[in-house]
């Protein structure tokens, strides 16, 4: 085979590799901002008009998460929909230092000041409600309201960190910890994650999500995850306790409060317990799960007493995607009261 032959098959190739090339279908402008010397954050510009939104995803996630839920919240004009990426994580800048609580929130300000917006919705998944906390609790007279996406929980007052609710957690029935094997294995395509994960979860990130936060393979199959793990850990050593104090804006909390442990709330694919000390585990776990939420909401609604709670029994963490149209419904009427 001649140099020139070789030479066509590998241009064709390449040409076949960039037209089969995956592009993110969401209708976002990507943009990257500088937030302090050497570290900028991708900034995903959804569109829409009305009241500034500034969605921030949880740990280990980017803005991308919201690749599906912020185009419907620019509909309409509701609001001029933005994301952002924290450092680490994404195509955001991944420096070796900076994880602290208040420089991710600075980091918010910083995008906020650089975007121009004025009384913006600041809207926070799992970890971010840390961040948006602090900014409330510093700079109320700078945003329009806070929404907490299953974001109260405390990282200093955490279930994990007591021992006895480790030793009711170990009570638990083993089967619980058990995926049904009716979902399969974990594919290793983009396309057949999400379907195990919807399989398995009850919903599925965004294909944008997964290929932002995963290498993709030579064979476009899906690699390892691509986050900082020492942005991971770094985070979680510089979380503080939620201080809600001096928060003088609306307040708008999603959550999922822990069910009874009785087989009429169950779903069929959830873990039902065999007998009475199994359902008694089930019981004590649940009781002292509440007891922590019952600590954050109390923690929210002493300081912020006209917060509003929204409690989505089986929504799991991830509430903006598994109930999305309840979630899409109380951000539209939240924004609409505001002044």
């Amino acid at each position: 085979m001649s140099v020139l032959t070789l030479l066509g098959a590998g241009l064709t190739f390449m040409a076949f590799v960039q037209s089969t090339a995956w592009i993110d279908p969401a209708p976002h402008r990507v943009q990257l901002i500088p937030v302090t010397d050497g570290v900028q954050l991708e900034v995903l510009d959804f569109g829409g008009t009305g009241r500034p939104i500034v969605l921030l995803a949880g740990l280990g996630n980017t803005a991308h998460v919201f690749d599906d839920l912020a185009p419907k919240l620019a509909e309409n004009g509701c609001c001029h929909v933005y994301g952002i990426t924290r450092r680490g994580f994404g195509a955001s800048t991944r420096p070796e230092r900076g994880y602290e609580n208040q420089r991710l929130a600075d980091d918010i300000i910083a995008v906020l000041d650089a975007l121009h917006l004025t009384s913006p919705v600041l809207i926070g998944h799992s970890m971010a409600g840390g961040e948006i906390t602090t900014i409330g609790h510093q700079h109320s007279d700078r945003i329009g309201g806070l929404v907490y996406l299953d974001a109260l929980g405390d990282p200093r007052d955490w279930p994990a960190s007591d021992p006895a609710w480790r030793a009711l957690m170990q009570k638990l029935p083993p089967g619980m910890g058990q995926q049904s094997s009716s979902c399969g294995s974990q594919s290793s395509t983009f396309d057949g994650y999400r379907v195990w994960q919807r399989c398995r979860e009850h919903f599925a990130f965004p294909e944008s999500e997964l290929r932002n936060d995963h290498a993709t393979n030579p064979n476009g199959s899906m690699g390892e995850y691509t986050g900082s793990n020492q942005a991971l850990r770094l985070i979680g050593d510089g979380e503080v306790k939620r201080d809600y104090t001096n928060i003088r804006v609306p307040v708008l909390a999603f959550l999922e409060l822990p069910r009874p442990v009785d087989i009429k709330y169950l779903r069929d694919d959830e873990y039902h317990p065999k007998n009475d000390e199994e359902r008694d585990a089930m019981l004590a776990f649940g009781g002292a799960t509440k007891a922590f939420m019952d600590r954050w909401i109390s923690n929210l609604t002493e300081h912020v007493p006209q917060a509003t709670l929204v409690n989505l029994p089986g929504s799991g963490h991830y509430v903006f995607l598994t109930r999305e149209t309840e979630v899409l419904t109380g951000i539209r009427a939240f924004i609409a009261k505001l002044p």
